[in-house]
């Protein structure tokens, strides 16, 4: 038969078996010259990159994580150098330190209602100039100078009209409104806490209006057109038809908005310097080490918050993720 196989005869007795001739491996394939050039191209190309998030991320990231645990201080730091006995001290005098649940506290009232504040205000300059209109360009234009504007000329503008004595709201305030006495917004419980909220309103309701705006566009206008035939009016059409078409975006902007707010420094600094019930979290980490010079406990918080951040980024990440595949 084609293709069979003779049998082997069995070896006469007494006489040695032949050896079996191993198989020979097959041969490795050494990678070509393109494809090690192509690696070697996308190595150079990644390597600033990569470079430039180790000098600026992470070599902080580590060298606040070394100090966070570190007995340092800035009038010892000469003789002790920078690396101490390893403590858990600067942890414990942090989580027990009331003011520090303050700050936190108030950080976590500034951020949930500047954010909702911000998203309202952008989505209701989005609807308003959703139509188009003589000039809506250039009005589309002026809703962004807050949030293009330099932070310093911004809370400057701020504190000269919100002063108490020659402030142009208090003149308002006191002439047109019948306010028996100016009001200091920004030295007094609770208007300095309100003033820094609207601040970070204002400053940062374009950043809604220009996500939402490009939300509103893709909406198509059958929806509307047929909730205006069925008989719904304005507010159940933007509730039933406009509203749920914007959902995935306003929850993506209200974390993103969240992390962001919760790390904010400057606009409260500049405003108020964290005093009259302002000082969140990271204006209180700078005046524990320009106060009291303590770099580690100045850094012990700043982990703690950094802690606090990585939960809301783990929201970020994941809805960013479970976004993605639903869109796709």
């Amino acid at each position: 038969m084609t293709g069979s196989t003779a049998p082997t005869e069995p070896a006469p007795p007494g006489s040695t078996p032949p050896t079996p001739v191993p198989e020979r491996a097959a041969p490795t394939r050494r990678p070509s010259v393109a494809a090690r050039r192509e690696n070697r191209d996308g190595w150079t190309l990644v390597a600033p990159t990569l470079v430039i998030v180790i000098v600026i991320v992470l070599l902080p990231v580590l060298w606040n994580f070394v100090l966070a645990f570190q007995d340092l201080s800035l009038v010892t730091m000469r003789k002790t150098g920078f690396f101490t006995n390893f403590t858990l001290d600067n942890f414990t005098a942090v989580f027990t330190d009331p003011d520090f649940w303050k700050s936190l506290w108030i950080t976590l009232i500034y951020s949930v209602l500047s954010t909702v504040g911000s998203i309202a205000v952008g989505l209701i300059a989005a609807l308003v100039l959703r139509r188009p209109f003589p000039g809506r360009g250039a009005m589309r234009a002026l809703m962004l100078l807050p949030y293009v504007a330099p932070v310093v000329a911004a809370t400057f503008v701020w504190k000269v009209m919100l002063d108490a004595q020659s402030g142009i709201v208090n003149h308002w305030g006191t002439s047109l409104l019948g306010w028996e006495q100016p009001i200091n917004f920004l030295g007094t419980k609770p208007f300095a806490l309100l003033t820094v909220i609207a601040f970070e309103i204002w400053r940062y309701f374009p950043f809604a209006f220009l996500f939402l705006t490009a939300r509103l566009l893709t909406v198509p206008a059958d929806l509307e057109e047929a909730a205006t035939v069925d008989g719904a009016t304005p507010w159940q059409s933007f509730r039933f038809v406009v509203l749920p078409q914007l959902s995935t975006v306003i929850a993506l902007l209200s974390v993103l908005r969240m992390v962001m707010t919760f790390n904010k420094f400057d606009d409260v600094y500049l405003l108020t310097g964290g005093t009259a019930g302002t000082q969140v979290a990271a204006v209180r980490v700078i005046d524990t080490l320009n106060s009291n010079f303590d770099i580690g406990a100045a850094a012990a918080e700043a982990l703690a918050l950094s802690a606090v951040l990585t939960i809301f980024l783990v929201i970020y990440v994941r809805y960013v993720n479970r976004y993605g595949v639903q869109a796709s």
